[in-house]
């Protein structure tokens, strides 16, 4: 309220890769809840290795039980999904590791969760992990990183504009 009522800019946030791996642009991902943006707007990732590391400094929101996601808010209030692989809920935690829990805070680098690659590729319908911001109502502007490569807590993947 303030920013506005003084004229200033936005704050402006800036999401590194959680992940090391190649840029999937969110429609293309194949599941319809995230292609679709049901959940919000963002981008995927297909890793080359299990680790998740923190795309800035947040707080822990929510560590799913089977440890297939995490949820993050920033300082500014911007959320953020983490979700590793497509319908890796059903493996019930098999191939995950968490290093945080609710109420954690962290910073841009820290390890979140890590996961074995070769368990989601046999078990699950894919390793395309997605990011998302939940809460797009209190976003003006998301601005998407044209790399194809990313490496994880390095290459800047959103930009985003708070309102």
């Amino acid at each position: 309220m303030f920013k506005k009522l003084f004229g200033k800019k936005a704050e402006e946030e800036i999401v590194t890769a959680p992940l090391t791996g190649k840029l999937v642009q969110l429609e293309d991902v194949p599941d319809p809840v995230f292609a679709e943006k049901m959940m919000g707007d963002g981008l995927a990732i297909e890793p080359t290795e299990g680790v998740v590391v923190a795309p800035l400094d947040a707080k822990v929101v929510q560590v799913f039980p089977t440890k297939h996601a995490v949820g993050l808010v920033t300082a500014g209030g911007i959320e953020i999904l983490i979700h590793i692989g497509l319908e890796t809920v059903s493996l019930n935690g098999e191939g995950f590791e968490s290093f945080v829990k609710e109420g954690d805070k962290v910073k841009k680098g820290d390890k979140l969760i890590t996961f074995d690659l070769k368990i989601i590729k046999e078990k699950a319908s894919s390793t395309l992990t997605p990011i998302i911001i939940t809460n797009g109502d209190a976003v003006e502007s998301i601005e998407k990183t044209t790399e194809t490569q990313l490496q994880r807590g390095e290459t800047p993947l959103l930009t985003i504009k708070a309102k």
